[in-house]
């Protein structure tokens, strides 16, 4: 009787004890850094936008929020890296376009971007443009249409990676036009554009942020951005549908995600501190002036928005038949 009375009090506390736990977790939480993992090298777009919030971040949680860049194999050896790590709060990765296309593309990843992450936020989003080497004697996208048509399989464009968005964009963008191309991938945005810039390649369909410092400084042409509207970063350069291509569209976004049961407080106060630095004016204009348009979402629209880009992106590498072991 006594033996069954004391299950019945356990039972009883239980939940009391855990509100507890979850109180006290919340309070002090965080208690030390948290990791940031960029699944990219330094110098691309995810990069630029991991650093331009990072230091805001560390203000607003009272602990230092750290970039690591954790590149290769397009994106998946950091979302790998991430996803694996322990679901405490103090593990978060800069997730991008390329992890949703990537849940596709590849047919062996050891994760999954639904199962094995909880979404914090989006951040914003980002068209690329289509920039040229100075050495290719193009400024418009009709002449750099009939200079890479007058010579097949002759021009190399880079890209972040096999699956980026990067590569998908010069792959739309070829399967519009006819034109052919050669895909060089690199392991990520800044070492493609260093690629660029060398010589290495005439073209890159290139984020803004990893591609507009080079354009201002004249070490890159930039011809036209791939979004279905011009760009408040770089209100004069054309869209590539204005200038002729019809119903090409392209673009990057960003958002923070978790390692999937990572508490929910934690999320939460990571969500509500992430949009708090967003709406500061030094970084909404540092990161305007790279070329972001901030773009916010709740855990639960993040979700929704991973699994509509999953299925978007999948159809056309399906249609395209792209895939890496």
């Amino acid at each position: 009787m006594a033996s069954t009375t004391v299950r019945y009090l356990l039972a009883a506390l239980l939940p009391v004890w855990l509100l507890a736990a979850q109180l006290a977790y919340a309070q002090t939480y965080p208690a030390r850094a948290i990791r940031l993992i960029i699944p990219f090298p330094p110098g691309g777009g995810t990069d630029t936008m991991a650093r331009g919030i990072a230091p805001k971040m560390s203000e607003y949680l009272g602990q230092q929020v750290v970039p690591e860049n954790r590149g290769g194999a397009g994106a998946n050896i950091g979302a790998e890296m991430a996803a694996k790590s322990p679901p405490d709060g103090y593990t978060i990765m800069l997730a991008t376009i390329t992890n949703a296309i990537g849940a596709t593309l590849y047919t062996k990843l050891n994760y999954d971007l639904v199962r094995d992450f909880a979404p914090i936020t989006q951040l914003a989003t980002t068209p690329h443009i289509l920039v040229v080497h100075p050495s290719v004697p193009v400024k418009t996208v009709k002449q750099y249409i009939a200079f890479a048509k007058s010579r097949p399989d002759q021009l190399t464009y880079s890209s972040s990676g096999a699956g980026s968005a990067a590569h998908l964009a010069g792959e739309l963008f070829n399967s519009l036009t006819g034109v052919k191309t050669v895909h060089i991938p690199y392991k990520g945005g800044g070492p493609s554009m260093i690629a660029l810039v060398g010589g290495e390649v005439s073209v890159c369909f290139a984020t803004m942020p990893s591609a507009i410092g080079y354009v201002k400084a004249d070490r890159l042409r930039g011809i036209a951005v791939t979004t279905d509207r011009r760009s408040p970063a770089m209100p004069d350069m054309p869209t590539i549908a204005e200038t002729g291509v019809a119903g090409y569209e392209a673009g990057s976004w960003y958002g923070l995600s978790a390692p999937a049961g990572t508490p929910k407080d934690a999320v939460n106060r990571l969500h509500a501190e992430t949009l708090k630095v967003l709406k500061l004016p030094d970084v909404r204009d540092r990161l305007s002036n790279a070329g972001f348009e901030i773009v916010t979402s709740n855990p639960e629209q993040f979700a929704a928005f991973t699994k509509s880009e999953i299925q978007k992106w999948g159809k056309l590498v399906r249609a395209a038949k792209l895939k890496v072991d």
